[in-house]
């Protein structure tokens, strides 16, 4: 029996998945967190060092860390890599002037050898807000084209609104469940998405 024959046998018990979410301060990402798991988003602070929440969807349990992006606690975003299934990198859509920045940051994290094989969603926040960045600017900016390691997929969100964070949960888990069992949802059938207007996917 091969060794991800075990892993996938042990996994199907649990029904567990272990998703990362990261991104730069300011991005958004444990208010996503709240709307998703129907809380109260009105005073959210900026995370100093980490949050655990466990959400159940299709039938999976997500139990997500929530890492805070500032600067000095990047370094310690390794910490957390161990076990990761999917990443998801939350992008401020308003902040042009760091566009650059936070595609530099997650191309170093993709480098990472215990993030190998995890599905990559990057969700564009703050979608809602006048004068944001369009997909096609944030892909460019973050350079996703040049990803070849990792299946990814961007999506728009508003984490105030909760516009697309279903979507975009619904694509991750599909993603991570027909990798790791062996009844996963699209049950490791090749599947080709037609991008649209408001998703931007690479398979």
């Amino acid at each position: 029996m091969g060794l991800l024959t075990i892993i996938r046998k042990n996994k199907a018990k649990s029904k567990e998945m272990r998703f990362l979410f990261l991104g730069l301060d300011n991005a958004g990402k444990t208010t996503i967190l709240k709307k998703l798991n129907e809380e109260d988003i009105q005073d959210v602070s900026p995370t100093l060092g980490f949050n655990i929440k466990t959400l159940i969807r299709d039938g999976y349990t997500l139990n997500i860390w929530d890492v805070g992006g500032q600067k000095t606690l990047r370094p310690y975003w390794r910490n957390y890599f161990e076990s990761t299934d999917a990443v998801v990198w939350v992008v401020d859509s308003c902040d042009r002037m760091r566009i650059r920045d936070c595609g530099e940051e997650l191309r170093g994290l993709l480098k990472e050898e215990r993030l190998a094989g995890a599905t990559l969603l990057i969700f564009a926040n703050k979608q809602d807000l006048v004068g944001s960045l369009s997909l096609e600017e944030i892909r460019d900016g973050l350079d996703l084209h040049s990803i070849k390691s990792h299946q990814w997929s961007i999506r728009p969100c508003s984490a105030h609104t909760g516009m697309g964070l279903e979507e975009g949960m619904q694509w991750v888990v599909k993603q991570v469940a027909g990798r790791l069992y062996w009844s996963g949802l699209n049950s490791h059938r090749s599947i080709i998405e037609i991008p649209t207007t408001t998703e931007i996917i690479t398979t």
